[in-house]
């Protein structure tokens, strides 16, 4: 019988910390869709981004070009710090 190896789980903030500087993907509980350079986060996962866009629903164009943004843990539905790698040219 072969042995079960133990994965540790990866903590989301420290992969949001490792993840400053880079641009990412955020959508939140409303459906909005934002992208734009991670400079900070917290243990609430909280997020400042800088040149944030909010994109228009299921699409990659720009709706509003907002600068730096601050957007609060509690309303984020799930992030994309792969961003940059998946995705083609950035509306930023």
């Amino acid at each position: 019988m072969a042995q079960r190896q133990r994965v540790k789980p990866v903590s989301p903030i420290r992969v949001l910390k490792e993840a400053t500087g880079r641009v990412i993907f955020v959508k939140l509980k409303d459906g909005s869709e934002y992208i734009g350079k991670l400079e900070a986060t917290d243990s609430t996962m909280n997020l400042v981004l800088d040149g944030c866009v909010e994109l228009k629903p299921g699409t990659m164009e720009p709706k509003v070009k907002y600068g730096k943004a601050l957007i609060r843990g509690s309303h984020v539905v799930y992030v994309s710090v792969d961003y940059e790698m998946v995705a083609g040219e950035l509306p930023l």
